[in-house]
């Protein structure tokens, strides 16, 4: 079928195909021109959320000061003492006396390879030491959470509470 063409019949064929060509390269071109502009908005955003997370130093230490601290947890008696001797500590640093701290039954541990302590106590202290006390405990690295809070009022001095405090920890199984 080449035969039968003549020159100027070939010469616009090959027009014809570099023109196909160009309006394709052109096509490309301009869906790579959309892609860039696309991500050069989506660069833009993330730069900007990259800015609002960037903060000063005095941010960052106010935002460090609300995430509660908190230590892996470890066997069984070993975490058992150190959440003890930290909330004695926290408890004298509040000026509150308080029975013993005896390890009760709680509730299962949600992480399987976790199990939940629990440690109870009671005691008298003044309402507003309760809650200062109740404010420093997310200081406490190994607590793991308030399960248990019964505050009963004396008749003749309401700023003198009873309390029972059942606090718990996760302790490694294995």
């Amino acid at each position: 079928m080449l035969e039968k063409l003549n020159q100027k019949d070939i010469r616009t064929l090959k027009i014809g195909a570099v023109g196909v060509a160009a309006i394709l390269v052109f096509v490309l071109i301009l869906e790579g021109f959309e892609y860039w502009d696309q991500a050069r908005k989506s660069f833009k955003t993330l730069n900007g959320q990259l800015d609002d997370i960037d903060a000063d130093k005095a941010t960052q230490s106010r935002l460090i000061s609300v995430v509660p601290v908190f230590e892996m947890p470890v066997e069984k008696e070993t975490q058992k003492v150190r959440l003890r001797d930290k909330l004695i500590e926290q408890f004298k640093n509040s000026r509150i006396n308080s029975q013993p701290w005896l390890e009760v039954a709680g509730k299962t541990s949600p992480l399987p390879e976790y199990g939940l302590l629990c440690l109870k106590s009671s005691g008298r202290c003044g309402l507003t030491q309760m809650f200062d006390l109740l404010a420093r405990l997310k200081q406490n690295p190994y607590m793991v959470g308030i399960e248990e809070l019964r505050l009963k009022c004396d008749a003749q001095n309401p700023q003198q509470i009873e309390f029972d405090l059942t606090v718990s920890t996760f302790y490694t199984k294995y």
